[in-house]
């Protein structure tokens, strides 16, 4: 019997070996690849359509390395993300041999390439560019004529220069495998082979920015930042995206004070390498033209420009002459932790008891609060049974519904208890589509079987609606029973954060501050026409009351109901934290520059609170309001809810994908997205009939708050007895709250 080889280094453990690259010893795992051992060392290793979040392709050609294994050297060169390491490999990146081959397929690589670097958007940062100065020759032998490739419309978002393509398939894979949409692909074949749709439709997945990032060459650009800088001329700021819970980092990248473009930054246990396209390009909406960038009072109900001290008296005159119970204070939920903790000291200087940021809520009758998920967002992926309650998911957190979609992909089961059959990416082990009113029965019927690991992830359908706290009820004792790590996801991008900082009542909560409306108003970052769970309700309310408008946005619907609108900068526009769905405190750097007179938001409130003489206001920068202001505790107790009136249709409301908050509303390029279907019933067909409509006709929809008029269409993935409508469009605000009567119009 012949012996067993002995491992190089027998104090290894058994799951790695020992490979040698460019004389370097290191310690790989077993089944992984040379490109992976050579990464880890810092060695560097040339490569194209290798990544290392998407599947091995092995197309490009240019990690050729020369190896060796027991003495023998091999025949031919080894591409190195797709060489198993083995033990006593040794890899050689640099040799004459490795270089010769590099710097033939580099030649190879440039034959068709337009070789159209200054005038390329990505030109500067192109990896084409930075290996070819370093495997490319100085002349090409090549005379023969270019191919050129047709270019193809991918929608608003992506830009396409095709001719400039190398075939790497890094797409291609991730709109396979990470969007899981499959929308691009190789047609043709040799010489002749191209990448595009299928379908010649523009690209749908929320995730379609990425493509921009994985892309090594310029066919693949960001069709909004096109042509308006180069990357030599930008500064990159640390940022967080703050239009969901789950808080992507990312950089702004900024000219001269303006955002021109925002790129995901690295975080494993948040959003990995990438980014969602709300993210992406919501940045287009800080320069609308209705931003507020002056201080501004009424008189005689017409508008004025004034200074900040005019501004300022007017506004401390209001909330003085309003203090303890007549004055209520409404905060947007995306509001950072810094002006949550001013706006709570402030209500408590002046002895108000109302103030929340749970602007979204019609059922708080419970005393729910937003709370951090059991499971993080990075052990979700791990989980072997996903149930998800009352969510569109991959809208209303496209990254999460990622990570839902790798789990599944290792083998994780996905049940869905929905009012809508939403369209996700990922298969179902079982699905529930009920009436809202029915979630909470439906749950206790999924059968988890014997899950190791289950979790259960509860969206805004249900959160929002007027049956969330028997749904909450539900979902909380589903876990306790199966042993599941139970995930709310929180209402607004920083709603956890506002909750900790104390951002709560101890008198009336933000619907019964409506109901029973106070004389005063504080609104931060509020648009009141679209943001409120009630928009009739808060108008109503509103229009009696002196309201002060802490606002980046001089809206229509906040000049109608304001006495003083003070300008604020955005959050990529100052300095400030976000607490996100897995409870991570992250800070952002101020990125863009408020516009002419607005300021940042902690500034304006220091200057309020000073004007009025509340203790802790005397701070003079950022980290003294951290010193400071400390986090209020308060115990909320139950409070108001819109109960569902028994007769019509249930609604079933979503956000629209990209109408979430003020600026991604505002973004010429989101607007133009096909996912923005605009405003519009959706009815099973059975529902339709029964109250006599048609597709594509026009209803007329009804409640408490108002009436609605929106054209049909009809879906049979709408549970019978329910009307399905977006959130964040004006059309469809009347009626995002209760149970309505529907009619033909």
């Amino acid at each position: 019997m012949s012996a067993q080889p002995q491992p190089v280094n027998p104090n290894l453990p058994p799951d790695h070996v020992t490979v040698f690259v460019d004389g370097v010893e290191i310690a790989a795992p077993k089944g992984s690849m040379i490109i992976q051992a050579a990464d880890k060392a810092g060695i560097p290793v040339p490569r194209f359509c290798y990544h290392d979040k998407l599947a091995i392709a092995a197309n490009c050609r240019m990690c050729m390395v020369d190896t060796e294994l027991g003495g023998r050297p091999a025949p031919k060169p080894s591409p190195a993300c797709a060489t198993p390491v083995a033990d006593g490999l040794k890899v050689f990146t640099r040799s004459e041999k490795a270089l010769k081959f590099q710097r033939d397929v580099m030649e190879f690589l440039l034959i068709n390439h337009p070789l159209d670097c200054p005038i390329c958007d990505q030109g500067g940062e192109c990896e084409l560019q930075d290996v070819a100065m370093g495997y490319g020759r100085s002349v090409s032998r090549f005379v023969e004529r270019k191919r050129a490739v047709p270019d193809e419309d991918l929608g608003p978002l992506v830009a396409t220069e095709m001719t400039r393509c190398i075939q790497c398939t890094r797409c291609v894979r991730f709109t396979g495998e990470i969007a899981g949409t499959y929308e691009l692909g190789g047609m043709y074949r040799g010489e002749n082979l191209q990448i595009g749709t299928f379908d010649g439709k523009p690209l749908m997945t929320e995730l379609s920015g990425n493509v921009i990032d994985v892309c090594p060459v310029g066919a693949l650009t960001n069709k909004v930042f096109q042509f308006q800088a180069r990357p030599w001329e930008l500064v990159a700021r640390e940022s967080l995206g703050y239009h969901d819970a789950l808080g992507s980092n990312l950089f702004h990248h900024v000219r001269r004070g303006e955002i021109l473009r925002n790129v995901p930054r690295d975080n494993e246990a948040v959003n990995e390498c990438w980014l969602s396209d709300r993210d992406r390009y919501s940045n287009q909406g800080l320069y609308a033209e209705d931003r507020a960038h002056v201080p501004m009072v009424k008189e005689a109900g017409e508008w004025r420009e004034a200074s900040w001290d005019e501004a300022l008296t007017k506004a401390q005159s209001i909330l003085s002459a309003n203090r303890g119970d007549a004055l209520g204070v409404l905060v947007h939920p995306a509001t950072s932790n810094e002006e949550g903790l001013e706006l709570a000291a402030l209500a408590d200087g002046l002895g108000s008891a109302h103030i929340d940021h749970r602007i979204h809520a019609l059922d708080l009758s419970d005393g729910a609060v937003a709370q951090a998920f059991e499971a993080s967002v990075a052990d979700i992926e791990h989980a072997d049974v996903i149930v998800i309650v009352g969510s569109n998911i991959r809208h209303e957190v496209p990254l999460l519904h990622a990570r839902v979609r790798k789990a599944w992909t290792r083998g994780a089961k996905i049940h869905v208890v929905n009012p809508v059959d939403f369209h996700f990416t990922f298969e179902t082990a079982g699905k529930h589509i009920v009436p809202p009113s029915q979630v909470a029965a439906e749950l206790a019927k999924v059968d988890l079987g014997d899950a190791k690991a289950p979790v259960v992830i509860v969206g805004g359908v249900a959160e929002r609606g007027v049956h969330a706290s028997a749904i909450r009820k539900a979902a909380r004792e589903f876990a306790a029973v199966k042993n599941a790590k139970l995930c709310r996801i929180p209402q607004g991008a920083n709603a956890l954060g506002l909750t900790r900082a104390g951002v709560l009542p101890t008198g009336r909560d933000a619907l019964a501050m409506l109901r029973e409306p106070r004389k005063a108003y504080i609104l931060h970052g509020i648009e009141p026409g679209l943001d409120f769970a009630y928009p009739g309700l808060a108008a109503r309310a509103l229009a009696d009351a002196q309201v002060v408008a802490f606002t980046s946005y001089a809206c229509q619907s906040t000049r109608a109901v304001s006495d003083v609108i003070l300008p604020i900068g955005a959050f990529p526009e100052v300095q400030g934290s976000l607490t996100n769905l897995d409870g991570r405190e992250q800070h952002s750097q101020a990125a863009g520059k408020p516009p002419r007179d607005a300021r940042e938001g902690w500034r304006v409130l220091r200057a309020l609170g000073g004007a009025l003489g509340i203790a802790g206001f005397d701070f003079t920068d950022f980290d003294g309001l951290r010193a400071s202001l400390k986090p209020r505790e308060v115990t909320v107790k139950p409070g108001a809810a819109v109960g569902a009136s028994g007769s019509g249709l249930e609604v079933a409301a979503s956000d629209a994908i990209y109408r979430v908050d003020a600026v991604t509303r505002r973004s010429a390029a989101l607007q133009a997205h096909p996912l923005n279907v605009g405003p519009q019933a959706v009815l099973h067909p059975q529902t339709a009939t029964a109250v006599g409509l048609v597709e594509g006709g026009t209803g007329r929809f009804t409640t408490g708050d108002g009436t609605a008029s929106l054209p049909v269409r009809l879906d049979a993935g709408v549970a019978p007895g329910c009307v399905w409508i977006e959130r964040g469009y004006g059309a469809t605000a009347p009626i995002a709250a209760a149970d309505v009567e529907a009619r033909p119009a």
